[in-house]
């Protein structure tokens, strides 16, 4: 067996010749990647294994006119987060829920702004700090900032159960702490 191309540009033509070793390559490096895009959702490991083999089918349909200029990476993640999406999608029709998951949201507002590695981070970054802070802080800020519907402070403060005129206060400190958790 030879080495295995290092570049991307080099993975996506050794994958166009049909080189064994650059697909072996390509999943090495890759698909621990895609496979965690569907578990930072919350998806069970039976689905981000559906969604794994979905995106490198993709990529494999994909790959005549992907550019060799392409960040495989970013193209990957791309893919597994719009196939996760529809997943999730699919399953919110199926189960009416009105909240949704802090985690799930973190990757949501971090994805609708950048895309690709960039997004990706800012998302992981936002999921740390929202893990470390009090499950009231969590709540709090997802009710506030990741809810899709926008609650006002009443109906943020009857979910939670507080008074309407805590959550701006409590917003504050949790805001506060957050910072601090992550060094702000």
């Amino acid at each position: 067996m030879r080495n295995a191309p290092k570049s991307d540009r080099s993975l996506i033509r050794a994958c166009r010749r049909g080189d064994v070793d650059g697909w072996q390559s390509v999943l090495d490096r890759y698909e621990r990647l895609v496979f965690s895009v569907p578990r930072r959702y919350g998806l069970s490991p039976e689905d981000a294994a559906d969604i794994t083999q979905l995106t490198f089918t993709i990529l494999i349909q994909s790959m005549d006119t992907l550019s060799e200029d392409s960040n495989l990476g970013a193209w990957l993640i791309t893919v597994a987060r719009r196939h996760t999406w529809r997943l999730l999608d699919r399953n919110r029709r199926k189960v009416a829920s009105e909240h949704v998951g802090w985690a799930e949201a973190t990757m949501l507002l971090a994805s609708n702004d950048r895309e690709g590695i960039e997004g990706w981070e800012l998302s992981e970054w936002l999921n740390h700090g929202l893990s470390l802070v009090s499950k009231d802080c969590r709540n709090l800020l997802s009710a506030l900032y990741l809810d899709h519907e926008q609650p006002s402070y009443a109906d943020v403060a009857a979910r939670l159960g507080m008074a309407v005129g805590s959550v701006g206060p409590t917003r504050i400190r949790c805001l506060k702490r957050l910072r601090q958790l992550l060094g702000e």
